[in-house]
């Protein structure tokens, strides 16, 4: 996972150029802004439910805890016990017996993680449940926060409103401001241009905008009327399919659903395995739709997942695709000390946009106990600790919103498990280290960067905890290893001259006596606004190619959106995976030496008026060349032209010039009113 290594880039080759003559009117509007102002969401402080399910409190709250249903009528004792199996004292009360489904009373108790043991009279552990006691929000969480997480409620509580409000109430209560939910485009449209009525996802996406939550969407099915012979987890091969459906999505969740990702990580045969020509189509046709029918929503990238590459920054750069997303969106299971190295082609795909980190975690092995599947006593601490240093790191790595995986119990075939919380919505330890980064974080920028020493990190932030501003510095100590030898380093943390911390939390927003020793759990240091200047900070990495206000210098720097787009329709049988570097997972076309290939190709006019225009192709590079069909041509609105590009590939023998591996390029120019590129990227082998 840590390797840096880049394969070589690839040659951009041949153009062919569309010209359409007439002048045109896009119908749709051409701004994506990604800086919306606040939205109109009721935003406030959170308080728990009256029934406080999952047994978690706010602080200054009478604490009492649910009694597993489950437990014999008669038993030995109880016991509390914080994170690390350290007895906590409570006042007064009788640590014997219990009523099962009933409530024990703990009185008030300090912010923290909490494990009640059920115990026999001879001792032996009978069962457990867990409570969490959270620092009630001091302030309503800003809306530029960049905490997020994804939660899919919709899913964890279909047609389930209780549950729903559940979820989002602790998602609030964490101080998260970004919220991820996903749907399925099958339920929502059943048959082309007939949508259902009132569904789980309204009632879940209506549950959240009361909860004060802004919210991301997320979709990645295609829906059996859509799918012309292909699966349901392929892209829909009529590109105005995915238009209609995003016009429908904006107009109707407008107000409750602030940002779109038009697929899910389709860049792995999980989701389709497809090439990067296909996810660019689909998402300027999903962008144009969305766009339609809300113009002020945010519309992300279709979301890629596994290391990013060079190659996959080329494609998106080559089919001019960086006007059609107004966020960035990547997802990564990568080591968080590894993220600012990692993500380089991120950074550059970006072009000065913002970066949404929109799935994160790192794996860890659950104990098999089906049905709940919880993780090992380490395992709960050393994961809470790496939520911490996974939000941090990221913002340092350029993100600007980050959303961990996931807030409900998920876990999968593999033994992975994901969930901040258990089945039955009481907390693991990493749901109480979720709770401390929305609060010490909200409203956060990243400054940069301390290594004032080996295995120490500090990243340093101005933000508003409890509405406040000042500066938070987030400081643990932990060498580059795997989980089994993690959360045994320490140091001697010493803050520069003259910075003397206001406040100092622990990883769980407990009052922390000071900052050294440090260790792998995460402190948050506070400190008056503009201190953190004191210290010798490393800037945030930017790419070359982004400027000093975050605008794109190069290959980024586009015209506007045009309503034309052009689609490649090759057969999947022609598509081979391609690694790159180190853990990724890309798509190319794969053809043969000396073989000629008719290249199907859509185009489509997603504006309201007729266009007509001329094909022409551009000179071929060496070993392989193109031709087009006839040139003339006129395309109406909604409407799509089906054309064919004939590509011969030379014999790859001996010492050849031969065909080497490369990019396909397509443009539709429509004289000065705007272009449409399509590239792909194809692999010839050297020898069959």
């Amino acid at each position: 996972m840590n390797s840096l290594s880049l394969a070589p880039r690839r040659r951009l080759a041949p153009v062919l150029a569309v010209c359409l003559l007439l002048p045109v009117s896009t119908g749709t509007a051409r701004a994506g802004a990604s800086t919306n102002p606040p939205p109109a969401i009721p935003r406030h402080i959170p308080r728990p439910l009256p029934d406080h399910p999952g047994n978690i409190f706010l602080a200054g709250e009478s604490v009492s805890v649910v009694a597993p249903d489950h437990l014999p009528a008669t038993g030995g004792s109880w016991r509390l016990l914080d994170e690390e199996d350290r007895p906590v004292e409570i006042l007064g009360g009788n640590r014997t017996g219990w009523k099962p489904g009933g409530r024990l009373a703990l009185g008030e108790l300090p912010v923290g993680y909490y494990r009640l043991e059920f115990l026999a009279a001879d001792g032996e552990l009978l069962e457990w449940t867990a409570a969490g006691v959270l620092a009630p929000l001091r302030a309503p969480v800003p809306f530029d926060s960049p905490v997020g997480v994804d939660a899919a409620i919709a899913w964890f509580a279909a047609d389930d409103p209780v549950n729903q409000r559940r979820h989002a109430r602790f998602a609030a209560l964490a101080g998260v401001n970004w919220i991820r939910d996903r749907l399925r485009w099958r339920d929502l449209e059943p048959a082309r241009g007939r949508f259902a009525g009132e569904t789980s996802y309204d009632t879940a996406a209506t549950i959240q905008h009361e909860e004060g939550l802004q919210v991301l969407q997320v979709f990645h099915d295609t829906p059996p009327w859509a799918r012309d012979g292909g699966s349901g987890g392929e892209f829909a091969p009529d590109l105005r399919d995915v238009h209609r459906l995003g016009a429908a999505l904006a107009r109707r969740f407008k107000g409750r659903v602030q940002a779109w990702e038009p697929w899910n990580e389709a860049n792995v045969a999980t989701f389709g395995g497809h090439t990067v020509d296909q996810m660019c189509a689909w998402q300027k046709a999903a962008w144009l739709g969305f766009k339609a029918g809300d113009p002020g929503v945010i519309v992300g990238w279709n979301v890629t997942t596994t290391v990013p590459t060079e190659q996959q920054t080329a494609g998106l750069a080559a089919n001019d695709t960086a006007p059609f997303y107004d966020t960035y969106n990547i997802h990564t299971y990568d080591w968080a000390h590894a993220y600012a190295g990692l993500w380089g082609p991120a950074r550059e795909a970006a072009g000065g946009k913002p970066i949404w980190i929109t799935e994160s975690d790192r794996g860890f092995k659950h104990l098999g106990n089906a049905p709940w599947n919880d993780l090992s006593r380490t395992g709960e601490r050393l994961k809470a600790e790496y939520v911490t240093q996974s939000y941090a790191q990221s913002l340092f790595a350029g993100a600007d919103r980050h959303f961990h995986f996931i807030l409900g119990d998920y876990h999968e075939p593999s033994g992975v498990q994901f969930g901040l919380l258990r089945r039955d919505f009481t907390p693991r330890p990493a749901y109480l280290a979720l709770a401390a980064v929305g609060r010490f974080l909200a409203g956060a920028e990243c400054l940069g960067r301390w290594r004032p020493g080996p295995d120490i990190t500090v990243v340093a932030f101005r933000g508003r905890p409890d509405g406040e501003s000042c500066d938070v510095l987030v400081a643990w100590a932990e060498k580059d290893v795997d989980w089994p030898q993690r959360g045994t380093t320490v140091a001697d943390l010493r803050l520069p001259e003259g910075v003397v911390p206001r406040a100092v939390f622990d990883f769980l927003g407990r009052p922390a006596a000071g900052i050294s020793p440090l260790g792998s759990a995460p402190r948050f240091i506070l400190l008056p606004a503009g201190l953190a200047e004191r210290v010798p900070l490393e800037p945030r990495p930017l790419p070359a190619s982004v400027g000093p206000n975050r605008e794109s210098t190069t290959r980024f720097s586009r015209p506007a959106p045009f309503p034309v787009v052009l689609q490649a329709r090759l057969p999947a049988s022609r598509k081979v995976k391609v690694v790159d570097r180190p853990w990724s997972e890309g798509y190319a076309y794969r053809f043969v030496p000396g073989e000629t290939v008719e290249v199907p190709i859509r185009i489509y006019n997603f504006g309201d008026k007729t266009l007509t225009g001329c094909l022409r192709a551009d000179p071929a590079g060496t070993g392989w060349s193109v031709a087009a069909p006839a040139p003339t041509f006129a395309i109406g609105p909604g409407d799509q032209l089906a054309v064919a590009v004939r590509v011969t590939f030379g014999a790859n023998e001996g010492d050849g010039p031969g065909c080497a591996d490369g990019w396909l390029s397509l443009l539709a120019q429509m004289g000065y009113e705007g272009s449409s590129r399509l590239a792909l990227r194809f692999v010839v082998p050297k020898e069959q």
